[in-house]
């Protein structure tokens, strides 16, 4: 164990916070502030302060353990790994290469990200691979890969939001969901600019808005679309931008005007005069930025609502140019570089689409594979999932609980229980690992060195703080030893910065170019942001020719090769689940600042379980006085798909006709097991955040 401070970075959300940790005298693990990290600056949330609490053999698993009559029971590591390899070969050779099913998670550093990928192609030969980064920013991902011809959460650093006129934030509780960032929002305004929040809930975010619209869930859409059509009615539309630096507005222009500002208001229950207000706002000072999050983007429509506020950006001329543009707030820690190099189903790493030759013959020339052998696309997250126990007989899992995290989650539960074959790597014992027929413990964010690439598309390097206990593997090791029993005895290297390296070559001269990033670059230059390519190979030696990297992208042009933005016309449609009588109440759902994700590893902290015990259901008094629901009743929120029971939350920050329910919770507060499973046609994301429901009172 080292006994000086280390500095490294958070293991939760997709600010990475720097951080520094201290090996303690009694074993335990100190944090301490990093004020040299410009992303926090030293502060950390009640999660990052409280991560070490997971590193303790009394939370975590210490042992591989396999099921033996009908209960999982400790074994060796050889043992342990024979079962899982026995499984997979079992599976492929009575049902095929397909059959076997990979699941890996947005926390996975870019090695371990990169190296699933690898093997899932490789090793098994299959196509069925996703990770539950799918259910974080695809649409995102989708609307900005459209408008822009690439996709990076931001396009900016975050010192540059304090910089701007006005900041639009969509579907954004940061204040619980990433506190330190909401450093940045202060600064805006203390600065002169503005903030308008967007949310059917009064957050603490909202409370530090100069605007606060409340719009009925799901309808997103089409308040981007009634923003857009009082630009032009008005006259606001930055034509010289538009003709220079776009294509296809005309079309995006006919779309808008067919929402006007009466009618967006009947769709959205935002009032006409808040309409008003929000153009005046956004378009008066001369730099602007939309920034949206998982509100907007979790939807079956949600590529669409993404293209429409970047159309607003574009039409404005607030993309391309200092201190505005469209962002994404990327949520899970390394969300970003996870489908950037290969666990998403229809990519290889470097951001490269599985479907271009071009793109499969360099990833294959790089893993000494013919191009041919690879597999094409898969299915997406959800729709793998669905397909367990079917189509899919065995899954191997790492760094998930989708028994938690997935939509219709009581439904993937029972898929997930008809597999043949299970097995997940995982440092807890979550609820999805606890089904498992093989769970192997392995190594966390603070016992081993890897990069994971942050909100900004800033490329960090988390450095090993401490020694990780007997009996604990990485993950690298894991797919090293499954690989070599799986008779693929090369390619897996066990150190991080050798798959680093083999991933700088994969990857360069795509879209996310990490090939002149180096551990030495991140450790000395606090990050690097992508794109950042090698010198030509032409170029002279030395450190003057070495790319600094692009904190700030499309300055000068855009990714499509004309260098054009693209507008993408758009029109609103409702979601997929309406209310109507029998389910006449919608639900949308979210995070609390002390737990994360699914709560695999929060829900282990005594001291965040005392600050948010569990799940609730927040709904407006009027709703409760139609139950006769008082504070802390139980109430019971039903949809097509189940049935979730927690106490009332009563409040008037709320809409009359929308409850809330937070999503870290298992047992009866579940509350995935209510939203619904439609998938947006392109990103194949799911409508986590709207559907119907009936809210009942529950007798005491």
């Amino acid at each position: 164990m080292q006994n000086s401070a280390t500095p490294t970075h958070c293991p939760y959300c997709a600010l990475q916070c720097g951080m520094n940790l201290t090996p303690a005298p009694d074993g335990t693990v100190e944090v301490s502030e990093r004020a040299d990290f410009p992303v926090n600056r030293g502060a950390l949330c009640s999660k990052g302060r409280t991560a070490p609490a997971v590193l303790s053999s009394r939370v975590r698993l210490t042992s591989p353990l396999v099921r033996s009559g009908g209960t999982l029971v400790p074994a060796g590591w050889d043992e342990a790994l024979d079962r899982i390899a026995e499984g997979l070969s079992r599976t492929r050779a009575e049902h095929g290469p397909d059959a076997c099913g990979v699941f890996g998670g947005g926390g996975l550093t870019n090695e371990k990200a990169y190296t699933l990928g690898k093997f899932a192609r490789v090793v098994l030969g299959t196509s069925q691979i996703d990770y539950n980064g799918r259910f974080c920013m695809s649409s995102a991902a989708a609307g900005g890969i459209k408008a822009f011809g690439l996709d990076r959460g931001l396009p900016f650093p975050l010192e540059d939001i304090p910089k701007s006129g006005c900041v639009i934030l969509v579907g954004s509780n940061l204040a619980e969901t990433m506190p330190p960032a909401l450093r940045f929002f202060t600064e805006l305004k203390e600065n002169g600019g503005t903030l308008i929040v967007i949310d059917p809930r009064r957050t603490r975010t909202a409370d530090q808005a100069d605007l606060h619209l409340m719009p009925r869930p799901g309808t997103d859409l089409a308040l981007a679309l009634g923003l857009l059509h009082l630009v032009v009615a008005d006259g606001l539309v930055d034509e010289e931008y538009v003709r220079e630096r776009t294509a296809g507005w005309e079309d995006a222009r006919a779309a808008a005007m067919a929402h006007w500002p009466e009618y967006v208001e009947r769709i959205t229950g935002v009032p006409v005069p808040q309409l008003r207000e929000t153009v005046r706002m956004f378009c008066e000072p001369e730099s602007a930025m939309v920034l949206t999050a998982r509100g907007p983007e979790q939807q079956s429509k949600g590529t669409d609502t993404v293209g429409a506020w970047i159309n607003l950006c574009l039409a404005t001329g607030r993309a391309g140019r200092p201190y505005s543009g469209y962002g994404c707030l990327t949520g899970q820690g390394n969300g970003q570089g996870g489908r950037e190099h290969g666990q998403k189903a229809d990519q290889l790493p470097g951001y490269r689409k599985l479907d271009d030759p071009a793109a499969r013959a360099h990833v294959a020339d790089v893993w000494g594979v013919d191009p041919d052998s690879l597999p094409g696309p898969g299915r997406s997250a959800y729709e793998l999932l669905d397909a367990l126990g079917t189509d899919i007989r065995s899954l191997l899992l790492m760094g998930s609980n989708p028994v938690v995290s997935a939509p219709r989650a009581a439904h993937i539960e029972e898929r997930i229980k008809s597999l043949d074959f299970l097995a997940v790597c995982d440092v807890v014992l979550s609820e999805t690992a606890a089904l498992a027929d093989v769970v192997l413990p392995v190594t966390q964010w603070a016992e081993e060195t890897g990069t994971t690439t942050n909100l900004e598309g800033r490329v960090l390097l988390r450095r090993q703080a401490i020694t990780p206990p007997d009996g604990i593997r990485s993950d690298l090791e894991v797919m090293h030893e499954l690989a070599d029993r799986l008779g693929v005895e090369k390619g897996f290297p066990t150190d991080p910065e050798e798959v680093f390296e083999e991933l700088r070559r994969a990857s360069a001269g795509g879209p996310a170019d990490y090939s002149g990033i180096t551990y030495r670059r991140l450790a000395e230059e606090n990050g690097v942001f992508w794109p950042c390519p090698t010198p030509e190979k032409d170029a002279p030696a030395g450190d003057e020719d070495v790319h600094p990297g692009t904190p700030r992208l499309f300055l000068d042009r855009f990714a499509h090769p004309d260098g054009r933005a693209r507008f993408v016309p758009v029109s609103h449609r409702a979601i997929a689940e309406e209310p109507d009588e029998e389910y006449p109440v919608l639900l949308t759902t979210g995070r609390v600042v002390a737990q994360y994700q699914s709560g695999a590893q929060t829900r282990r902290v005594d001291e965040l379980n005392a600050a948010a015990p569990g799940p609730f259901v927040e709904l407006h008094p009027r709703l409760a006085e139609r139950l006769g629901a008082a504070e802390g009743d139980p109430v019971a929120v039903v949809s097509r798909r189940g049935r979730a029971v927690a106490p009332a939350r009563i409040t008037l920050g709320i809409r009359p006709d929308t409850v809330f329910m937070p999503f870290h919770w298992y047992g009866e507060g579940r509350a995935n097991t209510l939203t619904n499973p439609a998938l947006d046609p392109t990103s194949r994301m799911p409508e986590f955040k709207a559907c119907a429901v009936r809210v009942e009172a529950v007798e005491r």
